[in-house]
């Protein structure tokens, strides 16, 4: 059975920059993303005018679900058409990156090299949100836009008044705590993600090894769900934590 390891492995560098699996991976379905939506766009620039194909219809159709359950989410249409943007690329990513982890040679095709005169297994290809980089990096996307966004629509000394205000013991206090959220925003939204998605990919390795034929197909059933809820939980927080900073101090 090989070496599960919690850290991305180094594949290749350039230069002095190493490229490991989880970023080659993140790397292609980046690539893969853009093409479906060139794709896209084209047959809908195709279709004008006629009778839309299958495939407009569908992203359409996904476009238009996803945006009714965010309006729910946001409490108005209007939010949640100005942050689907962001919303829904972080949802899509978060879909596609972790679909991506159970496509039949991510993470059982590599090759073996010697770590302190041990032969370790290192896969060319691991699921993009099992590195924590990752999703540290999403986090900090959210958090850090949930900012600007805060400070560009109900003004800077508002903004701040969620954080810093003086009029009051309790409301000092509770400013602390407002700060104190963003920092447990940011490691909570990254450890839940990256939590889940390392422990699908050790139960499906374990499974595997124990019982490599049949016995795994449900649990690639069990990822695809999980997968798909965990990339809406994320992207359900994002769209919350961004309707809520266009929030003035007291509706907050």
């Amino acid at each position: 059975m090989n070496e599960i390891s919690i850290k991305a492995e180094p594949i290749f560098t350039i230069g002095s920059f190493a490229v490991t699996n989880t970023l080659l991976t993140t790397w292609v379905v980046i690539a893969l993303l853009i093409i479906l939506g060139l794709l896209i766009s084209h047959s809908v620039k195709k279709s004008a005018g006629k009778v839309p194909g299958k495939l407009q219809n569908a992203s359409e159709a996904a476009l238009d679900t996803f945006l009714n359950f965010m309006t729910t989410v946001a409490g108005s249409r209007e939010k949640a058409v100005r942050f689907l943007p962001i919303v829904g690329t972080i949802f899509f990513f978060i879909l596609a990156a972790n679909w991506a982890g159970i496509i039949p040679g991510v993470g059982s095709i590599g090759f073996y090299h010697l770590v302190s005169g041990k032969e370790v297994f290192v896969p060319y290809f691991r699921s993009a949100n099992s590195d924590l980089n990752t999703t540290l990096a999403l986090a900090l996307i959210v958090v850090t836009l949930s900012q600007i966004v805060g400070f560009a629509v109900i003004g800077t000394k508002e903004h701040i008044s969620k954080y810093i205000c003086l009029t009051s013991p309790i409301d000092f206090f509770v400013g602390i705590l407002e700060i104190l959220g963003e920092f447990t925003r940011i490691i909570s939204f990254s450890f839940r993600l990256f939590g889940n998605v390392f422990a699908g990919e050790v139960l499906l390795t374990i499974i595997t090894f124990l019982v490599p034929y049949i016995l795994p197909v449900p649990f690639l059933g069990l990822e695809l769900f999980v997968g798909i809820i965990q990339a809406l939980i994320f992207a359900t927080l994002a769209m919350m934590f961004l309707s809520t900073a266009t929030e003035a101090h007291e509706q907050h």
